[in-house]
This record gives structure tokens, sequence and C-alpha cells, in this order.
């Protein structure tokens, strides 16, 4: 599922010049991104929730009526870090008549995002697969204040099935590349690292879980990008919290419409990257802590 774009327009808010990403913003993100995961794993135990949704009251009710949900995960939903700032947002919504195999297949339809997501994701390519990881790439634009930011980024995301009825995918960036003078014939790609921070890190966990006759999809999105300079933060911020909310509304938005829109059968793992009919298709919770999927 397509990461939240709103963070590309931090940049063009801040920057005149361009931003390099240092080692010790890198080892402040990959501390988070572990906390994040361990976050995760914990919804899992007895007695916790394994959705956001069902933390509160009204959530579920506001979903099933039709409600999309975002929220900061905590606080403003931005934290400072050493020469960058993260971002970390969840938003929620409700599929009703779906089945968890349908939805998955309109989550690992890579090949597909660029139709499903449009108009930000321009191009969208499935790499490799395997049980339970799987590779791809997209190029993606966001237009913030009338300029145009580009990204090609490659992703790798593993799944996890948490019951026979719940399952998440653990989805984080590769690489990612700022595309300078897009469209133009000076096109070219800058280094890793390097550019305007846009975006420097990405990560998503998607969770699911069918019940009440649907299924319900959450989706947090944490991402890592330049600071906002402090005299330009009474400015900067709120339009980044507006930025944010409307574009993983419109993520989770696009996902049900194409799940709505899907009439297809559901292939074979193999060929579509998504859930198989049997155990051991895909990674069991338990193995989470197995592998490190972040950097």
């Amino acid at each position: 599922m397509k990461i939240s774009s709103a963070l590309l327009g931090l940049a063009l808010l801040t920057a005149a010049q361009g931003a390099e990403l240092k080692p010790e913003t890198v080892s402040a993100w990959n501390q988070y991104v572990h906390d994040a995961d361990s976050a995760m794993h914990a919804r899992l135990a007895p007695g916790r929730h394994f959705l956001w949704t069902d933390e509160a009251p009204d959530r579920a009710e506001r979903v099933r009526k039709g409600e999309i949900l975002v929220a900061p995960v905590d606080g403003a939903g931005m934290h400072h870090v050493p020469d960058g700032l993260i971002h970390h947002w969840v938003g929620a919504m409700f599929i009703p008549g779906a089945t968890l195999d349908g939805v998955l297949a309109v989550a690992h339809d890579f090949g597909r995002y660029k139709e499903i997501y449009k108009p930000k994701v321009l191009d969208s390519r499935l790499l490799a697969c395997g049980d339970s990881r799987q590779e791809y790439s997209m190029l993606w634009m966001n237009n913030v204040l009338f300029v145009n930011a580009a990204l090609e980024s490659r992703y790798e995301a593993r799944d996890f099935a948490a019951g026979p009825h719940r399952w998440y995918t653990i989805t984080h960036v590769t690489g990612a590349q700022e595309i300078a003078d897009y469209g133009k014939s000076s096109e070219h790609l800058l280094p890793a690292g390097e550019g305007n921070g846009f975006i420097w890190k990405l990560q998503s966990i998607a969770r699911y879980e069918e019940r009440d006759g649907g299924v319900y999809l959450e989706l947090e999105a944490i991402g890592l990008t330049r600071d906002i300079p402090a005299t330009l933060r009474w400015m900067a911020g709120p339009l980044v919290t507006r930025l944010s909310r409307s574009t993983l509304a419109a993520s989770l938005r696009q996902t049900r419409e194409g799940v709505a829109a899907s009439t297809r059968a559901i292939p074979a793992l193999t060929a579509s990257c998504m859930r198989g009919s049997h155990p051991g298709a895909v990674a069991t919770a338990e193995e989470n802590d197995a592998g490190d999927m972040h950097r």
C-alpha cells in the first residue's frame, strides 16, 4: 500500500538549499522504527488490542459508518531528531462486504499501484516476491505550492499472519532518490541521501482484520525528512499536519475504491505476492523478531 506522500512537501516549504542525510539522523531513525516494530509486535500479546481502531470505544463505530479516521500516533505526529524530522501517523477504515483475501489481493497488486493510486504514483513495478517477502518500485510525485517533487523508490514488504482473520505487513524503503528537473531534458537522479530532503526514509505498518461483515484496515505511515527551521515551524507545522491527514486519508480511500472495483479472481501466491492458502506461505507473527526489516 502506498505510504503517505504528504511528507514530500516539507522541504518545499523550508529549503532554499539542499540537505544531506547525516549518520546521527539515520541512527535516530533506526531506533525509532525499531521501537515502532516492537510496538506492533506487542499488539499480538493476549489482552492487547490488535487494531488502533479498538483502543477507543467510538472508533470502530465511526469507521463502520464509512468514516476514514486519521490521527498522529502520539503528540502532533512529528518528532525532532538530530538534523531531521520523523513523521508518524495512523489511519483506519472499514470495507464492508470485503474479505481478507480480497483486500490483500489489492494491497499486494504492486504493478497496479500506478492505477490504484494515481495521480501521485506515476509508475510501479513488482521486482521480486517469495512466500512472505516482496520487492517493488514506485515513481511518485507530489505537488506542493506549485512545485513538483519526484521520487524514485524501492520497497521491501514482509507479511505476517496473526491468526485466521488477522494479518499485518511491514514495508520499508530500501532506496530512495530524488529526481531533479523531472520531465525536463535535464532530468537526472540525485545520489541517495542528497537533494532537498523531501523523503529520506519511509516505513509503513498495515494491519488487516476480517470481522463484522467486512475488513478493518489500518495504515501507520512513518517518514524521515529534513527538519523545519525553528523560525518557520509556526507556519510550516500546521500545513504539514494538514497534508499528512489529507494524503493518508486519500491513500486509504483509494485502496477501498480499488477493492470495490476489483473483480479479478485471487491468483496464486507465486504470481501475485499475496497470501497463500497454506500456513507456510507467509511468516507467522512469532517470526517477526527473527529478521531486521529496517535498513
